[in-house]
């Protein structure tokens, strides 16, 4: 089985903002008009894609974007992807391949949720894709700030403290 350095250096993996690593793989050519989109600060790209991996160790801190984003496992082992949605629920969804004991190879998380993302306690990386429609842009990208996160949910906050930058 190839570790997390392997895929870092074969797929040039970059250190992202939120934690781990990434590397753009897609950029559609077309664009979807302002004018057509609502709450967007201009145009964005059809659709976005990235390879993302994260270490044991490692987290992807609490953010939100405009659009839906779809994760998808690749190889390594279990991510934990945390959701706080906008009623105040939280959802914990396990990605990996073991499917039998309730993990799934794909979710989408919902526009403008808040979420973060973390290893397994038993694993030691996960290198997983995510697809974003209409395209990712970093002015549609929101760390959250962990004041206005606690008061918003604060039945999470042993959480939130944990994957909070």
């Amino acid at each position: 089985m190839n570790n997390a350095d392997f895929y870092i250096q074969q797929l040039n993996l970059q250190p992202h903002p939120e934690g781990g690593y990434y590397a753009e793989t897609y950029r559609s050519k077309g664009i979807i008009p302002a004018t057509a989109l609502e709450g967007f600060s201009g145009g964005r790209h059809f659709s976005t894609a990235i390879y993302y991996l994260l270490e044991q160790g490692d987290f992807s801190a609490f953010h939100r974007i405009k659009s839906d984003e779809c994760w998808h496992y690749y190889a390594g082992d279990t991510l934990h992807i945390h959701i706080l949605h906008s009623d105040g629920q939280y959802e914990c969804i396990s990605l990996g391949a073991a499917i039998n004991e309730g993990e799934t190879f794909q979710f989408i998380v919902p526009a403008y949720a808040w979420f973060a993302a973390e290893c397994a306690a038993t694993s030691s990386f996960i290198l997983n894709g995510c697809t974003v429609a209409p395209g990712f842009d970093f002015a549609d990208f929101e760390m959250a700030d962990k004041k206005e996160l606690l008061q918003a949910f604060p039945k999470h906050a042993k959480l939130i403290n944990r994957l909070r930058r």
